[in-house]
């Protein structure tokens, strides 16, 4: 006996039900894997950083005379030596890579663009005026190391989140509590809802009371 059309429909509508009840736990395990990438790469930025502030006096990275490029991305040339490891430029770099940075007002990745340099992250020391930073600070200086941003998402600086996106891969509005991958001054890391006050990019001020970072160090 052959199937009827009904048949035949039946079972591809069985087939279709059955394809996402296994795509969306898989779906979702991907973008867990890629959480926990992205924290890893940021703890060992973050370990290196401090690492760099021991041979220096503990005083944490900043603007070097003749360096190309914004600072809070060319942080990531001070830092190299104390990467692991340290004789393939290439793994250094991987370290550097958030498996869902997809760029901003550029077309490709920030990981992928040299302004940028090839880095999704970017460490607290935009150091325009009047915006609050850590460049160049002594470690011991920092009053509460373990909620003072280190290095973070680009996204953070938004804020929107690459991880957890409301906008799906639009980039555009920022949102209040977009979640985003940080590392702190302490050395731990992890995924975090952002600040924004629905004007200012987050990256301009500390949030309010009831969020669990600052960008200022005191």
């Amino acid at each position: 006996m052959g199937f009827s059309g009904i048949d035949l429909l039946a079972v591809v509508a069985a087939v279709a039900v059955v394809g996402a009840v296994v795509a969306v736990p898989w779906i979702r395990s991907s973008r867990a894997s890629r959480v926990t990438l992205c924290t890893d790469h940021l703890r060992q930025i973050a370990q290196a950083v401090s690492l760099y502030a021991e041979d220096h006096r503990k005083t944490l990275p900043g603007p070097v005379a003749g360096q190309g490029g914004d600072f809070w991305w060319w942080y990531k040339e001070q830092i190299r030596p104390y990467l692991a490891p340290k004789n393939d430029r290439a793994g250094q770099d991987s370290l550097f890579v958030c498996p869902d940075d997809r760029g901003y007002s550029d077309p490709a990745p920030f990981c992928r663009t040299p302004r940028f340099n090839f880095s999704s992250y970017v460490f607290n020391g935009v150091i325009l005026p009047g915006m609050p930073n850590i460049a160049g600070w002594q470690q011991g200086s920092l009053v509460e190391p373990g909620r003072t941003l280190l290095v973070m998402e680009w996204a953070a600086h938004a804020p929107l989140s690459w991880h957890r996106s409301r906008t799906g891969l639009r980039n555009a509005p920022f949102y209040k509590d977009a979640e985003c991958v940080v590392a702190f001054a302490d050395g731990h890391a992890g995924l975090i809802p952002i600040y924004y006050d629905g004007y200012n990019a987050a990256y301009t001020r500390d949030p309010i009371p009831g969020y669990g970072y600052r960008f200022s160090g005191n």
